[in-house]
């Protein structure tokens, strides 16, 4: 499964922002772009967990994270 994220570089936080857009609320950041491709895998990880804990989602598995545009 594949999710489309979005980096930013914010400069005031001198590192990247990603957003999931097609998971409401999932982000995370970075000081590199090494960093925050790593945490927002996380995110994607720790936001399907829960979502699949409470029956809220259909999705099961995680076969790849990023698609990158």
């Amino acid at each position: 499964m594949k999710f489309q994220v979005i980096f930013t570089l914010d400069s005031e936080y001198h590192g990247y922002v990603a957003e999931v857009h097609s998971l409401p609320g999932c982000v995370s950041q970075g000081k590199t772009m090494d960093e925050a491709i790593i945490n927002i895998k996380d995110a994607i990880q720790g936001y399907l967990y829960v979502q699949e804990k409470h029956r809220n989602s259909s999705f099961h598995t995680v076969d790849e994270f990023l698609s990158y545009k």
